[in-house]
């Protein structure tokens, strides 16, 4: 292996990683399969791709192409050299709009392709549901389709010509002709014709296999399309011409409900003749909300086309008319459109949990039938499963007859995993009984290659041998796909895991208590990998900001796997790889919510630090920022924030600080507030007439030592709305106990005043989970007079209310009172929406930019937020992303880099382009501190924009034009 590594460091100018972290990122695609591979190389160009065939070809190692990693059967992960593309080779060459043609690397994101071919009123025809991950020469390597396939058919549709290299080295530009096929493949063709013709099913999704036929005269000798779908074993692509089709100017959506998904099925073939661009079909039990779809049991999301709005809904409603529904719904709105296709697009990570959480695997995803078959085929489909005592939730793209569905196979124990072999050879039979292509999308890999000569008989499956043996005579390249194929049981990458539960801090209740369920819920579809990032979501701002592999919430799940594995990252928590890729993981928590299977790696992340700093030494910036509230709290009491303030202003006492202290250089230490936010609402006259609601207001590290304002605002907007507000833990109002006479008195509870209560944010983050424990338990004790009541707790930074709703019950769940307390948590516009319906904001009618705090969106949603907004008359609002600060990850050192880049990415510009006199909104002190040391402009929390507007003051440093410093 060491030879083989110098010799690629000397051949190639592009990336050679045979380090363990390198290897193990690349183990695994989205399927259920595992390889170690040798190690990793990213080419620069073609010259790099041939160096490295000569090389392993010279020590008979071999060689695997992977772009996004997206692929479900197997076919992007190896035991030799994986290639990676994405790193160097993706770029969009050229682009002729006349000619519709578009000239990319393999590397090149499909999303990419369609940004720069949309102003030309162009785009790339197959839309597979990863198109904001997958590479072309992904989509080639397995001939993708995608939801618009029954208008624009598949990947092989829309290819024109390949520039590839095979594995002895040789350069072909192939297209539709014998002049740039491999020596002899023209030979065996001619000598095969009534086989070619007579050997492979007609149906629109026909993907398993080698598409020979494509070979024929009457074809035109199509080498290019015979290429496709060929999974990397016959040669690798280096370039591609591709055509592009014409994109409607409009689009509607017309979303149709039937009783359940055979009637769906059945329906779905009779629409065809309306020529609509899709015809995707689900049933409920893939969406259990159902949220925004018309009633129904499954639906079909059928869209049309048109010059304008009016064409493209008339279409739509053409086809509800021809229609036999339950219901409909017939959408023009584009934003509209978005939302319903995010839930169809999200199937495949969703798919993997079933309704009662438990696991569901790919394997069998992708199986094509006729069209005109699909209502039988799903009906003995289910049949099968039932046979088998499994579950699965079929979907996909009906109008092809084209199924995905992800089943409860057992793949953890040897019944389990004989079971699933035994499902696999009946399925393939069903599926040829029904004149089916056992792949219809995704290839065939090494879920589905053992299984081909069921499909298309032992004779033809020679064929295929020897056509690979004329491209690869030495199998080289992706050996045991396709062709000699390993066995569809071999290789399952959760062999590897653990058998017992893991021991850990965090409670994992929705995994069972099993951290390797928790990171087994990474099955590869690559979100994470998305770039850039639109709208609201968030997920993954370090990998948007690196682009690199390890910093993704799959690559951090992926060492996770290895760590757990022990084979590849052998010192289990003390692992160094495991710890530099959780290293710039900002726990945004945006994955929570944003990864379709709810993969939250900030839990990982403090799970991880915490063993792996168990009895050492930590970071510097553990100690310092970790204990963030510790250290506020004995200033406090000292009255040293006068003091504090001055020190750090003397830029070398300010300078050794932040060295000791493990902060960023680049960063300014924030100024403690003179006055807490406690003292002053002791100091405060009462209300005059609280007489509404109790709510308890949660005095956060931030709120009470940074940022009391935002506590006095929020003071003064919640008794404007008529509520009773209290503190923790003296909850004294007006002098009086708070309660209904079953609590404490107001005498015992003053006691507590010097306690504190804590979220324990800090020391989660940082992973210093015996010491948050600690903290949540005696918040507990000084929170029972607040859970013997009714009242609500309101948050105000919501990374501590995201702490207090789902840190806290994981940390403690033992405790009863952790989840009671968790469960009253509430954020300022919610407390405002449930608890003061009546009330009426003040009008400021102004524009609002900013940002979302990440841990709002990952956990507490804003839709009461935007609804408080418009209330007020503030338009436009905050954007998704991440501020990029994230508590203590943008101040540590060696960080300030990746987190401007996040600031950069949205935020920033946001605000940049923001009128003069708008609104500069962010609720987390994190965001607001990044907007002012990165912009110069001051963030507020809604609770200071709407206090100003109720004290008239008119004044602007709220907006970017009066707060610039």
């Amino acid at each position: 292996m060491a030879d083989l590594e110098g010799e690629l460091r000397e051949a190639v100018r592009g990336d050679v990683g045979f380090d363990v972290a390198s290897r193990a990122l690349v183990t695994m695609d989205a399927s259920n399969y595992r390889r170690v591979p040798l190690g990793v190389v990213a080419p620069r160009d073609a010259d790099d791709v041939a160096a490295v065939l000569a090389v392993c070809r010279e020590h008979g190692v071999p060689v695997v192409a992977r772009g996004g990693g997206t692929s479900i059967a197997g076919q992007a992960t190896g035991t030799g050299v994986v290639l990676d593309f994405t790193r160097h080779m993706n770029r969009l060459i050229a682009l002729d709009p006349r000619e519709r043609t578009a000239v990319v690397q393999p590397g090149l994101v499909l999303d990419r392709l369609q940004e720069a071919a949309a102003p030309h009123g162009l785009r790339f025809g197959p839309d597979p549901s990863t198109h904001s991950r997958c590479t072309l020469g992904g989509m080639i390597g397995n001939n993708s389709c995608g939801a618009h396939s029954v208008a624009w058919g598949t990947t092989a549709d829309s290819v024109r010509e390949l520039d590839v290299i095979t594995a002895r080295g040789q350069r072909l530009r192939l297209g539709r002709s014998w002049a740039g096929a491999p020596d002899g493949l023209q030979a065996l063709a001619e000598g095969e014709l009534a086989r070619l013709r007579t050997g492979f099913p007609e149906l629109p999704r026909r993907i398993s296999g080698y598409a020979l036929d494509a070979l024929l005269p009457e074809n035109g000798a199509d080498v290019a399309r015979s290429f496709c779908g060929s999974e990397g074993t016959l040669g690798l692509l280096t370039e591609a011409v591709v055509r592009l089709v014409e994109a409607p100017r409009a689009r509607a959506l017309a979303v149709l409900a039937y009783a359940d998904e055979s009637a769906a099925a059945e329906a779905a073939a009779a629409l065809l003749p309306h020529r609509p661009l899709t015809v995707e079909g689900m049933a409920a039990d893939l969406v259990p909300s159902a949220a925004g779809l018309p009633r129904g049991g499954a639906w079909l999301f059928v869209e049309t086309g048109g010059q304008s709005e009016q064409e493209a809904r008339a279409r739509a409603e053409t086809i509800v008319r021809a229609a036999d529904v339950v219901d409909f719904l017939v959408v023009a709105d584009p934003g509209a459109q978005r939302a319903l296709w995010r839930i169809r697009e999200d199937a495949a990570g969703t798919a993997t949990r079933m309704p009662d959480g438990s696991e569901a695997w790919p394997g069998w995803e992708d199986c094509a039938v006729p069209p005109a078959r699909l209502g039988a085929y799903l009906r003995d489909f289910r049949a099968l499963l039932a046979a088998h005592g499994l579950r699965g939730t079929p979907y996909g793209h009906f109008g092809d007859g084209c199924i995905h569905a992800r089943i409860d196979f057992d793949l953890l124990t040897e019944p389990g995993v004989a079971r699933f072999r035994r499902f696999s050879e009946e399925l393939a039979g069903l599926v040829v009984a029904h004149g089916g292509s056992l792949s219809g999308e995704h290839g065939d890999g090494q879920a589905r290659a053992e299984l081909l000569p069921r499909m298309y008989g032992t004779e033809l499956v020679a064929l295929f041998e020897r056509a690979k043996g004329v491209w690869d005579p030495d199998d080289l390249l992706n050996p045991g796909m396709l062709v000699r194929p390993a066995p569809l049981d071999s290789g399952l990458r959760f062999s590897v895991l653990p058998r017992e539960p893991v021991d850990v801090t965090f409670g994992y209740s929705a995994d069972g208590g099993d951290f390797a369920a928790a990171v087994r819920r990474c099955v590869g579809v690559a979100k994470c990998r998305t770039t850039p990032v639109s709208g609201a979501a968030v997920m993954c701002p370090s990998f948007r900001a690196t682009g690199q592999e390890a910093h993704s919430t799959r690559g951090r799940a992926r060492l996770l796997h290895e760590m757990l594995a022990g084979e590849l990252v052998t010192d289990g928590w003390r692992s160094t790889e495991v710890r530099d890729a959780l290293d710039l993981c900002l726990s945004c928590k945006g994955c929570r919510s944003d990864c379709p299977v709810g993969v939250d790696m900030a839990t990982y992340k403090a799970e991880f630090l915490h063993h792996h700093y168990a009895g050492r030494r930590r970071p510097a910036a553990h100690y310092s920022m970790g204990r963030l509230p510790q250290w506020l709290h004995w200033a406090s009491r000292a009255r040293a924030a006068a003091a504090l303030n001055a020190l750090a202003g003397v830029r070398p006492l300010a300078r050794a600080a932040k060295r000791l202290a493990g902060i960023a250089p680049e960063r300014e230490i924030p100024k403690l507030a003179r006055q807490t936010f406690s003292r002053w609402w002791r100091a405060r006259r009462p209300a005059e007439r609280p007489d509404g609601d109790l709510v308890v207001l949660w005095p956060d590290t931030f709120t009470e030592h940074l940022t009391p304002s935002v506590g006095r605002a929020a003071v003064r907007v919640l008794e404007a709305a008529g509520l009773r507000v209290a503190l923790p833990p003296t909850l004294r109002t007006r002098g009086h106990p708070v309660g209904d006479g079953r609590t404490r008195s107001a005498a015992a509870l003053l006691t507590a005043r010097r306690a504190r209560v804590c979220c324990g944010l800090t020391y989660v983050s940082t992973g210093q989970l015996d010491h948050a424990r600690a903290v949540l338990r005696r918040t507990l004790d000084l929170m029972e007079p607040v859970l013997a009541t009714a009242a609500p707790v309101v948050v105000l930074e919501p990374s501590c209310a995201a702490a207090l709703r789902a840190d806290l019950p994981e940390l403690l769940p033992d405790d009863p009172r952790a989840a009671r307390l968790a469960g009253r948590v509430l954020t300022f516009a919610q407390a405002l929406e449930r608890h003061a319906p009546g009330w009426t904001p003040p009008r400021l009618d102004r524009a609002a930019v900013g940002q979302t705090h990440c841990h709002q969106h990952a956990v507490l949603g804003d839709a009461p937020d935007r609804r408080l907004r418009e209330a007020a008359g503030l338009t436009g609002g905050p954007s998704g992303g991440c501020c990029g600060l994230a508590g203590d990850f943008g101040f540590t050192r060696g960080h300030f880099e990746v987190s401007r880049a996040c600031a950069e990415e949205q935020l920033l510009p946001s605000v940049r382009q923001a009128p003069p006199d708008a609104v500069v909104l962010a609720d987390g002190f994190s965001c607001r501190t990044q907007l002012e040391q990165l912009a110069g402009v001051r963030g507020r929390h809604l609770a200071e924009v709407l206090a100003e507007a109720l004290e008239g003051t008119g004044r602007q440093d709220s907006s970017i034009s009066g707060s610039h410093t």
